[in-house]
């Protein structure tokens, strides 16, 4: 797929959060797994504020899954902004991992990689679209310059439906902006591609 930043829309800002307990193992941490940040994960949340404070235009509003570990990271980073308000979207949860969860990513990354689903989890075309119809429900907000606070996969898919061709691999507290349409559509080839494929919470 070519790259075609979307056109009138304003940018969509998104910071992965820090790190969990997971996370610093090497393990799986699906949005089923509702793990709180570790101390070093919070201190790497104070120190994307000052990246997220400098943005222009500033961003308006911080907006999280429900998860503990965005939860924590965009309370941190709103509170930074001068306390502007906070909205939380379930549907930016991560991938739903299933019996993978807490399981090595090295252990793991081929199955993902192939595209097989989780067992108990959740499909990657059902994923894909999930976070599609996330980036829909908040087209009302975008002239706010909402910050997005999310998990590794949610970036990889947004980049995905931004156009990308690259699979983006964020790292703890890392920032990102996209350019997406109003209510983007899930590319068909994320049902397949093995590119793709490889999500879970990583660190």
């Amino acid at each position: 797929m070519q790259y075609t930043p979307a056109q009138g829309m304003p940018p969509l800002y998104f910071v992965r959060h820090g790190a969990t307990a997971a996370n610093a193992a090497g393990l799986r941490c699906g949005g089923d797994l509702d793990l709180p940040l570790t101390e070093p994960g919070r201190q790497q949340a104070l120190d994307a504020a000052a990246q997220v404070c400098a943005l222009r235009p500033r961003v308006g509003l911080v907006i999280s899954s429900d998860l503990k570990r965005t939860r924590e990271t965009a309370a941190i980073l709103a509170a930074a902004l001068g306390g502007v308000p906070m909205l939380v979207v379930p549907g930016f949860g991560e991938r739903r991992l299933g019996d993978w969860n807490l399981r090595p990513i090295a252990e793991t990354q081929a199955w993902l990689a192939s595209g097989q689903t989780p067992p108990g989890g959740e499909a990657e075309a059902d994923f894909v679209a999930r976070i599609a119809l996330a980036v829909a429900s908040i087209a009302a907000h975008r002239a706010a310059h909402p910050l997005v606070v999310g998990s590794k996969g949610v970036a990889r898919v947004l980049a995905l439906l931004e156009g990308r061709a690259q699979r983006l691999d964020l790292g703890n507290a890392e920032f990102v902006s996209f350019q997406l349409p109003a209510a983007p559509a899930a590319p068909a080839q994320a049902v397949t591609a093995p590119c793709c494929a490889a999500s879970g919470d990583q660190p």
